[in-house]
């Protein structure tokens, strides 16, 4: 599976499944080709996190309590922002009625548990290549979603959605007039997707709260495609530093690990080195009881869906 996709991003996968064994082993097995796992334990949390952060594959588990995989996969369905976006569902040995039932929900294919990680990681890159070449730039204004927006060679605005447009009037600090200096200057210097920090560039915002503007890639016509993000990490900060005991800013690294941050994003964020943030992960796993990302963001989304 590709690392990246052509605009210097990691591929985001959001996984949605009840069950901790298999969250560990897809997470195990898409992380290591540098891909972003994001997870999600039913299916009102994986609604909640497409909205947020728009997944480039989504892996979904048929049967689940609560809102079900058949019924999640027809609401990212109905969502203009997520059409796109392909579904594989995961389902036991046997139950044809739900490869059916998946099928007509959207879903564009389905594996068979116990789960055969080479086989998924060769389906997921099939569907990704699939997923790109039925895109393009000015698709991805009605499908990636409603934070978009380009600006050319100089940064000067030439298109947004409502909503990046909305967010880039609240912000105060942009130039050209869309970009803020640090983004600016990238563009400028050649606009290497290489050179763009990993956790993208902070738009200010009030306490809690943060805009990330992140590059998308470069299209047609000298157009520079950017992404809006907007994250608010208070609350859920204030939730696990009571439930863990945890430091104000170990909470904070728990949060973003949560959401599927590497340590290096981690460390972009919060304005630490990644020795830090690995020294925080250390102490955070000790006292959740866990041992790694995946079982840490299964406990974290567990105790979120809680409140």
């Amino acid at each position: 599976m590709p690392e990246t996709t052509p605009g210097g991003e990691s591929q985001i996968v959001l996984v949605v499944d009840d069950s901790p064994d298999t969250l560990r082993l897809l997470t195990d097995a898409i992380e290591a080709t540098g891909a972003t796992v994001l997870v999600a334990l039913e299916g009102a949390q994986a609604l909640a996190i497409a909205a947020e952060i728009t997944p480039d594959i989504v892996l979904m588990d048929a049967v689940m309590p609560g809102l079900d995989g058949f019924e999640t996969t027809r609401r990212l369905k109905a969502d203009p922002a997520l059409r796109h976006v392909p579904v594989v569902f995961m389902t036991g040995l046997g139950d044809t009625e739900h490869v059916v039932r998946g099928l007509n929900a959207g879903g564009v294919d389905y594996v068979v548990k116990p789960i055969v990680p080479d086989e998924l990681l060769a389906r997921i890159r099939v569907h990704l290549a699939s997923a790109r070449s039925a895109s393009s730039a000015r698709a991805a204004l009605d499908t990636t979603g409603r934070f978009l927006f380009a600006t050319d060679g100089d940064g000067r605005l030439l298109w947004a959605t409502p909503q990046a447009g909305r967010l880039l009037e609240g912000a105060p600090g942009t130039q050209g007039p869309a970009l803020p200096a640090p983004a600016h200057a990238w563009l400028a210097a050649g606009a290497d997707p290489a050179r763009a920090p990993p956790g993208g560039w902070s738009l200010p915002a009030e306490p809690g709260r943060r805009v990330a503007l992140s590059t998308v890639g470069t299209v047609a016509d000298g157009e520079h495609l950017f992404r809006l993000s907007v994250e608010d990490a208070s609350a859920e900060e204030t939730l696990l530093r009571e439930r863990f005991q945890l430091t104000a800013r170990e909470a904070d690294v728990l949060v973003w690990l949560s959401r599927g941050k590497s340590n290096r994003d981690i460390a972009e964020i919060l304005s630490l080195s990644p020795r830090t943030v690995n020294k925080h992960l250390e102490v955070v796993f000790a006292k959740l009881g866990v041992e790694n990302r995946a079982s840490a963001t299964f406990l974290v989304m567990k105790t979120l869906s809680e409140r």
